[in-house]
């Protein structure tokens, strides 16, 4: 059976009040939602730091090119990294996996490296837990391949097994049991500055048919949905979009930015990846019409676009799969980047010479558009075209740090500017 329970109100510290819940075949979040013990091992699952992976990361580093000032270390090891969240109070970095895991990872004594990365919320049984994010009040949502979680306080119960947790949207109602997919799943959260939680929700093929696309159009599967914190009022917030893995809103107009990965199949040079700006609900962005900026796609060749179709801020090179991306709010860094977007490029897999493996940063006008878009970090695709590392997420920290995760190579990077 599934809980049916709404996180509405928690007592942080001292009490999580779930409205409702019964039991969950298999799951131990029934328990965890009436701040009950698991049974689980105190033993957690942790991550060395060291060793012969860390070094051969660390000699691999040398390579990657930087503007003047800026340099890169290892941040931690951490298996399958992918999207991460930040805590507001402590600091401590969550990290989301298309596995079945999440890790922490804890920097105790402000060196600006780990100290441990040990597994969160063991006791939990997830599925493609990819996409976290925190609010305001400190609440760390983790959005999984069909279920969306609630963690209150996660940087204070993360020390043991089990945490204080809640569901706000059931296993099964993210999206319909039968659209689940391989492809496409890893999905990506933010809390707006409407206090709303957005996700963002990949169809699961390259094209779909147009009996799919008109299912996906209605329920947000080409798009970005947003609901309540708590997971009522559910709405379609932005369609026309194939499959966005990073999402960020702009702290100076409170406009939501995304990324999109684009048709595969149509060459090595079309079409563009995009970076879309969204200035309020209901907006297309073109997708199954368009295959990425204005190149249609074959198999909607003779259907008519929507008349007010918003065509990408950013076109990026064909097939280097934009990801992650976030504002640069940090004061570390030069004047020239802040306020603006630093996002990933995973890397290439449907292109003769590959293309990405890197880190892009893109300036605003003062308008709150697109300025410029160049390379910012590059150097885990090799001359000869392997990958040393395909970075998949960036984000800020409390410094002004960048981090940036790999899921390729199992790390986390950061990257600082010497102010001297």
């Amino acid at each position: 059976m599934n809980i049916r329970m709404r996180v509405s109100t928690v007592v942080v510290g001292l009490v999580c009040c779930p409205l409702a819940g019964v039991a969950l075949a298999q799951d131990n979040v029934d328990k965890l939602m009436n701040m009950g013990t698991t049974g689980a091992s105190l033993e957690i699952e942790s991550v060395p730091q060291n060793g012969a992976a860390a070094e051969a990361i660390k000699k691999n580093l040398e390579n990657i090119k930087l503007p003047s000032g800026f340099s890169i270390a290892l941040y931690a090891m951490v298996p399958d990294a992918r999207h991460m969240a930040v805590g507001p109070s402590t600091g401590v970095v969550f990290v989301g996996t298309r596995k079945n895991k999440m890790w922490s990872v804890t920097d105790r004594t402000k060196r600006r490296v780990a100290d441990d990365v040990k597994r969160f919320a063991p006791s939990v049984d997830m599925k493609v837990p990819n996409g976290v994010c925190f609010s305001r009040d400190g609440m760390l949502y983790s959005v999984e391949h069909n279920r969306v979680m609630v963690y209150p306080a996660a940087e204070f119960f993360y020390e043991g097994p089990d945490v204080a947790a809640g569901i706000v949207v059931p296993q099964g109602e993210l999206v319909p049991v039968t659209e689940e997919s391989f492809n496409h799943g890893a999905r990506t959260c933010r809390v707006g500055p409407d206090n709303k939680l957005y996700i963002t929700l990949g169809n699961p093929f390259n094209v779909p048919s147009k009996e799919k696309a008109a299912l996906y159009e209605s329920n947000g599967m080409m798009g970005i949905i947003r609901m309540d914190t708590d997971g009522k009022n559910r709405e379609v917030y932005a369609r026309g979009v194939r499959n966005s893995v990073g999402q960020d809103f702009n702290p100076k107009d409170k406009t939501l930015w995304f990324t999109d990965n684009q048709v595969d199949g149509m060459g090595d040079d079309i079409p563009p990846g995009e970076l879309n700006r969204a200035t309020e609900m209901g907006q297309h962005f073109g997708f199954p019409y368009y295959g990425g900026g204005k190149i249609r796609t074959v198999e909607f060749k003779d259907a008519e676009p929507p008349a007010n179709a918003v065509f990408p801020q950013v076109e990026t090179v064909a097939h280097a799969a934009d990801l992650g991306m976030t504002f640069y709010t940090g004061q570390m860094f030069p004047q020239q980047y802040r306020g603006g977007i630093f996002s990933a490029q995973h890397g290439s897999w449907n292109r003769t010479t590959p293309m990405g493996a890197r880190v892009m940063y893109t300036s605003l006008k003062e308008d709150g558009t697109a300025d410029k878009t160049e390379v910012f970090a590059e150097g885990w695709l090799s001359s000869n075209n392997e990958y040393m590392g395909r970075p998949i997420d960036v984000a800020v920290l409390a410094d002004g740090s960048l981090l940036v995760s790999d899921d390729y190579a199992g790390a986390i990077y950061r990257i600082s500017y010497d102010q001297k």
